[in-house]
């Protein structure tokens, strides 16, 4: 079997019609659809319906889709493992919300420019998701925040920001004694579930401060937009920008990094894309790190 026809077939999944497959895969559309009947004479059944201009998978489909992706995926890795001279291959990533939106993007740009032929597909979530999609093996790596246990010896993180907890505060609160605000303001609370939540939770309880809550919430941008409204204040984590626009925020320090939170990647030693998750961590620490940092020089990186 081709595996460009499985592929074909993975994409018309994906994007759900026949005619975005083709666009996607640069074919014309019935050439596309040649590939999914040769497919279906071959395993003896449909594996898709069409209805109208999209197509959906019949019980047959539904059954083979798992394995033709995870046949594909070791293709991708033999391919990967066999080139010596270049690196290719599919580097599944995964990531929360704020690195997404303020961290990746750079990095993603600079692996695009120099190693075009990695294909990079990313997987959102919080980092208590994405960690054990890591270790299962159905993540290569994860851009998470420290985790709050010792992380397995199978398992590699290198840390790539620092942030510090703030005191979130509309911008016409005019106090400016962070622990003071916290005991007299209503406080919107970061999830406690969540990682950085429990640093929060952490920090509270090591002050002796127990705020009176209004909200508890699993968005940071949330958090903030409340912020602006008066509706409370909030001790979250200085994240990377973008931040919400519009708002008028001010933001207190606390002092010390005790309870900070450290954002950085973590992958499985034995991982077949090791070299991939390599390649894209040297760029994260290139892309990531200050101009004055650059300028001072930096110490290689090791991978055991």
């Amino acid at each position: 079997m081709d595996t460009r026809f499985l592929d074909s077939l993975i994409t018309v999944v994906d994007s759900g019609s026949i005619a975005e497959a083709a666009r996607r895969l640069n074919l014309t559309p019935a050439a596309v659809a040649l590939r999914i009947r040769t497919i279906e004479t071959e395993v003896g059944a449909n594996l898709i319906t069409r209805s109208g201009r999209s197509v959906k998978l019949t019980e047959a489909g539904a059954a083979i889709l798992p394995r033709a992706r995870k046949f594909l995926g070791e293709v991708r890795d033999l391919k990967s493992i066999a080139s010596s001279d270049r690196l290719s291959g599919e580097l599944r990533l995964g990531s929360f919300q704020t690195a997404l939106a303020g961290l990746l993007p750079d990095v993603l740009k600079l692996m695009r420019q120099r190693y075009p032929q990695i294909e990079v597909h990313i997987v959102h979530g919080g980092s208590a998701e994405l960690y054990p999609k890591v270790l299962s093996g159905e993540l290569d790596a994860a851009m998470v925040a420290q985790p709050p246990f010792a992380i397995p010896k199978a398992c590699n993180w290198h840390e790539l920001r620092t942030e510090p907890l703030i005191v979130l505060t509309p911008a016409s609160m005019t106090a400016r004694d962070a622990h003071s605000i916290l005991r007299a303001e209503p406080f919107i609370r970061l999830e406690r579930k969540t990682w950085a939540g429990q640093l929060v939770d952490g920090y509270l309880r090591s002050a002796g401060i127990r705020p009176s809550e209004r909200f508890e919430l699993a968005s940071l941008e949330a958090i903030a937009a409340l912020v602006d409204r008066e509706l409370g204040v909030s001790l979250v984590h200085d994240w990377a920008p973008p931040w919400p626009e519009g708002l008028r925020l001010r933001k207190l320090p606390i002092r010390g990094l005790a309870f900070a939170r450290r954002i950085g990647l973590i992958w499985t030693r034995a991982s077949l894309r090791l070299r991939l998750v390599q390649a894209f961590l040297e760029l994260a620490a290139t892309a990531l790190t200050p101009p004055t940092a650059v300028a001072r020089g930096r110490k290689k990186l090791r991978f055991p």
